[in-house]
């Protein structure tokens, strides 16, 4: 430990004092010339003390028993013969330090002795040595190496996943985790769920079996075999929209499959993709990036190629994320593999046609749609429709719209479509091109069968052009008496188009779209509500733009009218009224008086549940 320069003096002559030995002392001794200005002067003293009474050696003279390493360097004893010493100063070191010195010190003659050099041999014997011992360059180099070595670290083994039938069914029944009775309850009441959802979605929501499959004990896939993994994954990704929530629920059971080990089927990895991607209700390049990290995690990782479906999905995501030239890559990828089209590939490439606005496009796709053999319904031609309305070709559109009017009178009698009606009528399409291409001459039978008639789809494009993109009212009001003809549902899309129509072209003297209009559509919209209509509901966006109408075509109090009219019959989440409270704030906050009619409002609200209550309720809306 470095000594310090400003130690007491007494205490180092306390140090010097107590030395038991009259040797001289040790080489760190003076080397530690920073003690203090008295150490260094008594040390120079005794230095000179025994200069004085050293006997030359010479070569008769016996060698001194002192070792080595007690003798001062040469370097200090020519410095302390420079420094002249007086009698009364050895005679003070001799009372100091009591004893006398008898041990004779070496003179320069010692230093110039031959002694013998230990060989490298000899030096190096003192460290092991080894055989394979590196160069110091080769060290560094090792260090400098961010792999150590030159090579990477060891991958491990190639873990592949097994797409053998006896590994996708494991693990049987006799083989899952052992369950107590109540885990046994839960399995049954899972099976049952599962297998009535897979029968009839309208029987069993995807929620109700989710719920049950989170009672069980982590980790849960153990607990199920192979056959219900598989059918719980179908019964959960079957749903009529998706969105975050379904997402959500279907891909934390995918978690829980990878995390046990468990292999996923293509169709699991597809139905993955389509969540990733059309979750939203637009596709950006962050869907797009979901999707292709997941196709690349299917084909690198899992070693499952991709089908026709995987294409379908990843072209369409691309179109409509607007990566055109991705979309393109993908479609030529498709082809180098050999995948026919089928038709989910032929309605996505006329879509694709529609999205970069080509109407010439368009109607080559439908051409090859309709050369390709495959059957043309309504969805196909509503497709070609919304293309040639984005192209800017009206005109082309209505006449597409007016051929299927004309086919209302030859359509046969079709059920009521719904979600579950409308899958089963798409995979009999497929089925009577897959039989049609084989035998040509029933093609026109089949294609007698197919409806082409105007559908909610149709009229939900035509309302959506002609009231938010031109501004049409008379046209809406035409499509409107049309639907009915037709006996066509009203369905809430419908009213989510008027409402953005009136907030984009009302609002001032003069306009079509008047305040009026706008309470004639409420009014249907609150009856429609009121009997129940089937798909119609409220959602956070039909709330947004009703208010939004409003505010930009009435005042500030038919806004808060609107808004209670409204919560009182909706079913939302925490969450989303809570937003729709800070959306009506800062809708109100922009109009004059707004936010004094919005604290009368809370003072009103405020009435028979105290004041605490309803600041709780309206908390947190002036930071939304």
């Amino acid at each position: 430990m470095k000594s310090s320069s400003r130690i007491d003096g007494s205490i180092c002559g306390a140090i010097l004092s107590s030395r038991p030995s009259s040797r001289w002392p040790a080489p760190g001794f003076f080397q530690n010339r920073r003690l203090c200005g008295r150490c260094s002067i008594e040390a120079r003293s005794q230095r000179r003390h025994y200069e004085s009474n050293t006997v030359p050696r010479t070569a008769s003279t016996p060698p001194s028993n002192n070792l080595i390493p007690q003798l001062p360097p040469r370097s200090l004893l020519s410095v302390s013969r420079t420094t002249p010493e007086s009698p009364a100063a050895h005679q003070k070191n001799q009372r100091r330090f009591g004893h006398a010195v008898a041990t004779p010190v070496a003179s320069d003659t010692f230093w110039q002795q031959a002694r013998p050099s230990p060989s490298k041999k000899e030096l190096l014997s003192y460290v092991d040595q080894y055989d394979d011992q590196d160069s110091v360059d080769e060290h560094l180099e090792f260090f400098r190496d961010p792999y150590r070595r030159g090579y990477a670290p060891d991958n491990g083994p190639e873990v592949t996943v097994s797409n053998r039938e006896e590994d996708v069914r494991f693990p049987s029944r006799d083989e899952t985790k052992p369950a107590d009775e109540r885990e046994h309850k839960i399995l049954r009441e899972l099976r049952s769920a599962v297998l009535k959802r897979l029968r009839n979605p309208l029987r069993a929501s995807a929620d109700e079996v989710y719920n049950l499959y989170r009672q069980l004990p982590e980790p849960r896939m153990p607990y199920l075999s192979g056959a219900l993994r598989h059918q719980l994954l179908r019964a959960i990704g079957v749903t009529e929209k998706k969105d975050s929530k379904s997402m959500l629920r279907y891909f934390a059971v995918i978690a829980d499959v990878k995390n046990s080990g468990f292999p996923l089927l293509r169709a699991e990895w597809n139905t993955a993709m389509s969540y990733a991607s059309r979750y939203v209700g637009v596709s950006t390049d962050s869907e797009t990036e979901s999707a292709l990290s997941l196709w690349r995690e299917m084909e690198q990782d899992a070693g499952i190629k991709g089908n026709d479906v995987t294409f379908n999905i990843m072209f369409d995501v691309a179109s409509k994320a607007g990566n055109f030239t991705l979309a393109e890559m993908i479609y030529k990828e498709m082809e180098n593999r050999g995948h026919r089209f089928n038709r989910y590939h032929h309605v996505s490439l006329i879509h694709f046609f529609g999205l970069k606005m080509d109407g010439d496009g368009v109607r080559a796709a439908y051409k090859e749609m309709v050369e390709s053999g495959e059957m043309i319904d309504s969805l196909v031609l509503n497709c070609v429709i919304a293309g040639l309305l984005r192209s800017g070709e009206e005109d082309a559109a209505a006449r597409v719209y007016e051929r299927m009017k004309a086919s209302h009178k030859k359509a046969p009698e079709m059920p009521e479509r719904n979600y579950a009606t409308q899958k089963v009528v798409t995979r009999v399409l497929m089925m009577f091109a897959k039989v049609g291409k084989e035998h040509p001459e029933m093609r026109n039978s089949f294609q007698a069968l197919t409806p082409m008639t105007p559908n909610l789809s149709t009229f939900r494009i035509l309302i959506y052009h002609y009231a938010v993109k031109l501004g049409d009212l008379e046209s809406v009001a035409k499509y409107l008496d049309e639907m009915k003809f037709f006996e066509v549902p009203l369905h809430g899309a419908v009213f989510l188009s008027l409402f953005k129509g009136f907030n984009a072209h009302g609002g001032y003297d003069g306009s079509a779209w008047s305040e009026q209009r706008l309470q004639s559509v409420w009014t249907a919209l609150l009856q429609a509500l009121d009997n129940q209509t089937s798909g119609l509901y409220i959602d956070t966006w039909l709330v947004i733009w009703a208010l939004r109408a409003f505010d930009r075509c009435s005042s500030p109090e038919a806004v808060l009218e609107a808004y209670d009219a409204l919560s009182s019959r909706w079913e939302l989440e925490p969450a989303d009224i809570e937003f729709l409270m800070g959306f009506l704030h800062n809708l109100l906050k922009k109009r004059q008086g707004g936010v004094t009619l919005l604290e009368d409002s809370l003072d009103i609200r405020s009435s028979g549940r105290g004041k605490t209550t309803a600041a709780k309720e309206w908390g947190g809306i002036d930071n939304a």
